[in-house]
């Protein structure tokens, strides 16, 4: 099927997903089918059929039930902050959604600062920038664990990035992330968003926490409140504020879930975009060709400059700040006392400063 096709097919489905109409109904049936799959699946985690690994440490798990980018792995970078800001030293696991597998390809991957987005993923390299914890990659949440506390012993908080889903790795906390299409039309894939069904029934002594990154949350839950910085940077770290880019058109590119709420924000913020490119998550760069060549400055979210930046270093990368809720703040500090109570001795979690 040409690309242009498949993009409108996948258009045309996820648009879908927002209401119940007949493309829904039709693909009903299937749903129900997915969701007795995944319930058989949960309960053969939970019945012990399929064992399951607990880390020695609590573990808080960010992810979503809605499919497409939420905003997860932002949370999990102010979560990281969060934690290392009150003493503790969390380390952090990720799938590393996109990365090249296969042959030759490490079954566990270290994350540092030399690695090549498209071994380790376009998220996890992302987050080791923006935090320097120590993360660790693999298709097994629990092999990454593994291998991430015995190099990094001193670890005493891991966090998962996405994995809601994987119960082959306990967990003591999960935090669920919601955007503004909510649950959608309420049905699970393929006729709708979810993943799986909601409302959601964490594991037995898991407290689950959520959390919506939009404007108009759907439900009750905590809020997260995101905004664009008021400069980029490119990738030697220059910094030219908002104030000289709206000086002239822009080229903008975003390979990231909802691409448009990019592009939105800069517009919002009085920037010019002659051109934008909308591409797939974790879409690769290695042989992309800026649309505008030389002529105009090309701007991109700071998940894409990871690897934008191997061959356009003067793609300017657009910084994204994250506020969550005092009362998030509350409810996780105290989640993970009791998870520390549960599984060991007790975290000496301070005061946090008004």
């Amino acid at each position: 099927m040409p690309l242009a096709a498949r993009r409108t097919l996948r258009a045309t489905l996820t648009e879908s997903w927002l209401s119940r109409s007949t493309l829904t109904w039709l693909l009903w049936p299937a749903s129900l089918l997915y969701g007795a799959a995944v319930h058989v699946r949960h309960w053969l985690y939970a019945c012990g059929a399929i064992a399951v690994y607990r880390a020695p440490v609590p573990v808080v798990v960010v992810g979503n039930v809605a499919v497409g980018g939420v905003g997860k792995t932002p949370v999990v970078i102010e979560i990281v902050r969060h934690l290392r800001a009150r003493g503790f030293r969390p380390g952090v696991l990720s799938r590393g959604y996109g990365r090249r597998t296969g042959p030759g390809s490490a079954a566990v991957c270290a994350v540092t600062a030399a690695s090549d987005p498209a071994e380790a993923g376009d998220e996890p390299a992302m987050i080791h920038r923006a935090t320097g914890a120590p993360v660790f990659v693999a298709s097994a949440r629990s092999r990454a664990a593994s291998a991430l506390l015995a190099t990094h012993a001193d670890t005493d908080v891991l966090v998962c990035d996405d994995g809601l889903q994987h119960y082959a790795l306990a967990r003591d906390v999960e935090v669920c992330v919601f955007d503004d299409r909510g649950i959608g039309n309420g049905f699970q894939l393929p006729a709708g968003l979810l993943r799986e069904a909601w409302p959601r029934t964490p594991p037995p002594g898991v407290r689950m926490l959520v959390l919506h990154t939009g404007n108009s949350p759907a439900f009750a839950g905590f809020r997260a409140y995101r905004t664009i910085a008021q400069h980029a940077c490119d990738a030697h770290g220059t910094v030219v504020p908002f104030d000289v880019l709206r000086a002239a058109p822009l080229c903008a590119v975003a390979g990231i879930g909802q691409p448009q709420i990019f592009f939105d924000a800069l517009r919002s913020q009085g920037l010019r975009l002659e051109r934008v490119e909308a591409l797939p998550d974790h879409a690769d760069f290695s042989i992309w060709t800026n649309p505008c060549g030389t002529n105009r400055r090309l701007v991109c979210t700071e998940k894409d400059a990871v690897k934008l930046w191997r061959t356009h270093p003067q793609a300017l990368a657009v910084p994204l700040h994250v506020r969550l809720d005092d009362a998030f703040w509350d409810a996780f500090d105290q989640a993970l006392q009791e998870a520390s109570l549960s599984s060991g001795p007790a975290l000496e979690i301070p005061h946090r400063e008004p």
